[in-house]
Parts: C-alpha cells; sequence; structure tokens
C-alpha cells in the first residue's frame, strides 16, 4: 500500500546576477522549489521534476489546509514511480513564473516596481540554467535524472542539451524537439485575447484591474488543445437543450460551463505577463536548430521517452521524431507510445502505464550507478 507524501512547503533560492542567453542580466532571481524524500551521502539518488506551461514547484503532498495534493502527486511519493523512498526529488518553479520564482509580477530592483513588460526575454534554456544554479545549491555534482511533460519535456531535452555530463538519464513525455506552426498558432491566439483586453496596458496593470477576461478566454482554448474529440464527449455528452427564441448566449451545453469555469479559476492564480513570456518561451524551443547532442562529446545519457496516442497538440509523430535523432546520435533510448483517449492531458492521468514505464527505468538506472560506485 503507497503512503501518502504528507505536508510539505514551498522554499526559496536567491542568487545574483544571472545572465540570460540575450545577455541581458537579471540583478536577482528567487527560485521556488519544493523537495521531497532525502538526499542520500553520495548525492546521486536526486530527480529533477520539471512543470507544463502553467504548473509550479507544488509537485506532490498537500500545502497546510489544502484539500487537494500536488500537481502530481499520483507519481511522486513513497512507492510511486518517482519513490522518494528511494530518490530525492527536487520540483521547481520556472523562471518567468508567477508562483514563487522570478517573473515580470516581480519587483523590478531598478524601479521598486513590478516589471511588467519591463522584464527581459526569457527562453526555455534560461529556466534550465536557473534550474543548476538550484541543484548546485545541494552540492549535487550529477543528477540520477530529469523528468517532466508537455513545456516539462523541452526543459528535459533542454537539460541534455545544455548540461549532459550532469545527468545520468533523461525522460521527456509528450513533448518535442521544436515547436510546430500549429503549436505557435494556438500560443498566440492565446496571447491576443490577453494583449486585446482593455486592462492589460501593455503589461503595465500591476495595482490595478488585471486582464482578467482575456486570461480566462486563453485558458479556455488551452483546454480545449489539451483533451481529446473522445475525452470532451465522454466527459461532456451533449444533451440538446432546447433553443431559446432568442439566444441569450448563456451556457446551455456542459462543455461551455466548464470552460468558463476553468477559466475563471485560473485568473486567481496565474499572472497574464508570465502567460505571455512562457508561451513565446515556448515558440521559439528548438533543440533540433542547435545540432541536438553532438557526437564528439561521446555522451552516455540512458532517454525514456513517452507519448500518448490521441495526444494532438503533441503528437506521437514528435516523440518519435526524438527517438530517432537520439538513436542516430547513439543514444540508448527506450520509446513506449501510450494507448489512451486523454490527450494531451494524458501524462497527468495514465498514472498505471507511466508508473509502470518509469519504476522499471529509475530502478535499472538506480543499481547500474550504484554497481558503479556513481561514476
Amino acid at each position: 500500500m503507497r503512503k501518502d507524501t504528507g505536508i510539505v512547503e514551498t522554499k526559496y533560492f536567491t542568487f545574483k546576477n544571472f545572465v540570460l542567453e540575450n545577455e541581458q542580466v537579471l540583478p536577482e532571481v528567487t527560485i521556488a522549489y519544493e523537495t521531497y524524500g532525502k538526499l542520500n551521502e553520495q548525492k546521486n539518488n536526486a530527480i529533477l521534476i520539471t512543470h507544463a506551461f502553467t504548473g509550479d514547484a507544488h509537485c506532490a503532498g498537500y500545502h497546510q489546509g489544502d484539500k487537494k495534493p500536488g500537481w502530481w502527486d499520483t507519481m511522486v511519493g513513497p512507492g510511486k514511480a518517482f519513490d522518494t523512498d528511494k530518490f530525492f526529488v527536487i520540483a521547481s518553479n520556472v523562471l518567468g513564473g508567477c508562483a514563487g520564482t522570478t517573473g515580470p509580477a516581480s519587483i523590478n530592483p531598478a524601479t521598486g516596481v513590478e516589471y511588467g513588460t519591463d522584464f527581459p526575454a526569457i527562453t526555455i534554456s534560461d529556466m534550465v540554467k536557473a534550474q543548476k544554479k538550484l541543484v548546485e545549491f545541494f552540492g549535487i555534482e550529477k543528477l540520477l535524472s530529469v523528468a517532466g511533460g508537455s513545456m516539462g519535456g523541452m526543459q528535459v531535452l533542454q537539460w541534455a542539451m545544455n548540461f549532459p555530463e550532469f545527468i545520468y538519464s533523461a525522460i521527456p513525455i509528450a513533448a518535442t524537439l521544436r515547436s510546430t506552426p500549429q503549436q505557435i498558432a494556438f500560443n498566440e491566439v492565446g496571447r491576443q485575447s490577453i494583449m486585446g483586453d482593455v486592462e492589460w496596458k501593455k503589461g503595465h496593470y500591476y495595482g490595478g484591474k488585471e486582464p482578467a477576461k482575456g486570461l480566462a478566454v486563453a485558458r479556455m482554448l488551452g483546454h480545449i488543445t489539451y483533451m481529446s474529440d473522445y475525452s470532451m464527449q465522454k466527459k461532456f455528452p451533449v444533451k440538446n437543450p432546447e433553443p431559446n427564441e432568442n439566444f441569450d448566449f448563456n451556457a446551455d451545453f456542459e462543455v461551455e460551463e466548464y470552460l468558463r469555469y476553468r477559466g475563471s479559476s485560473f485568473v486567481k492564480r496565474f499572472d497574464a505577463n508570465s502567460y505571455l513570456y512562457l508561451s513565446k518561451a515556448i515558440d521559439y524551443f528548438d533543440v533540433q536548430k542547435d545540432n541536438f547532442l553532438p557526437e564528439e562529446k561521446n555522451l552516455d545519457i540512458k532517454f525514456l521517452v513517452i507519448s500518448f496516442k490521441s495526444d494532438w497538440l503533441y503528437p506521437p509523430y514528435q516523440s518519435e521524431n526524438i527517438v530517432k535523432h537520439l538513436k542516430m546520435k547513439g543514444q540508448e533510448v527506450t520509446y513506449c507510445n501510450i494507448y489512451s483517449t486523454y490527450g494531451h492531458d494524458a501524462f497527468l492521468l495514465e498514472i498505471k502505464d507511466e508508473t509502470h514505464l518509469i519504476k522499471n527505468f529509475l530502478n535499472n538506472l538506480y543499481n547500474e550507478v550504484f554497481e558503479s560506485g556513481g561514476k
């Protein structure tokens, strides 16, 4: 019987003068993070969990007073896929986020007010470089694994690109080597919704009304892309209500009510400018153009690549491209396309199959690392 992670607390790590990929400098960066399990004496049992677009550091367990656990509590904890009886798991909020890590809503030391759109442009690579500083803060010289889905999967691939000698393995889930025109298009519609809100005020809305309507619509669009046609039909069976003589445009259908609820609840926890910055970072993501995993480095990273059959936002062919690219580079790759009807959301919902794959992969790797003395 699996145990619960229990009550956890978000902590914060701060460092100075962070140089971004565009050579701009953030004078101070704070990263919100949580940890689960215990770091062993050799410091070789650490796993970094990277979150998706609107995720945060609260990956597992409960905050004091919460009714719901962290966003991947089904996967992280004692006896689970990322077994905290064996592994030390780190989860952090990304640079540019709005859940404790430095982002557009943070105070700009130069002005004493929120950055807003004066915040510098950031990339997935910048997020990963900031995460590395956090990992080094623990004295960890090499991560057992980096794992994450969607934008989290992009961070996993960027870790392998930027710091291949720093990881034993990588688990990109429902990800891609580069963003496609369709993915960029969905992000652009969301951004236009936010920037078209009269309350956006070119990103300097702090202290007044937030662009809640625009952000809510952006979230509604996102939820449509996360689900599949089948999962929407199962969740929201159409009951064909009788139309009014004069449409009042209320939520007549269950799916309309659901999307409106999701949009309105989202604005309570997420910052519109973070939505703009993170979605743009996703658009620019492209490790393929950067000669992903150069052969001359003679790297030895083990990969577990996972996709889902009904995912149309990050469809399986994109994970297959990752696998093909890695094999051409001589990397050891295990790949599984899981049958699922949940669409892109499957990486949060197909717990049984993911647990089976990830648990076996990590246990085998863990044994190899310890047999080799952590080398």
